[in-house]
């Protein structure tokens, strides 16, 4: 067996560029979830209404389902030929 062998049959499944937009897509959903976070009252017999702002009910859901979507396009996303 010769090393340009060896060398053909070590690939990864996906390219270089693909599991960037992954690391990407992986910030994204992380930076949703962290706007997720908050609103808690540190009395529990205590009521926040802030736990029910657009931030946390509205735009960090759509940031993380947005996450997902781009790591599916990430996966999908087929690898440029090598010359």
């Amino acid at each position: 067996m010769s090393k340009k062998d060896n060398e053909q049959k070590f690939q990864f499944a996906l390219g270089k560029e693909n599991y960037i937009l992954l690391a990407i897509g992986f910030a994204i959903i992380i930076v949703g979830f962290l706007l997720m976070m908050g609103g808690r009252s540190d009395d529990p017999s205590v009521f926040n209404e802030e736990i029910f702002s657009f931030r946390r009910i509205t735009l960090a859901p759509m940031i993380v389902l947005f996450g997902f979507m781009f790591e599916i396009y990430a996966i999908m996303k087929k690898p440029k030929a090598e010359k």
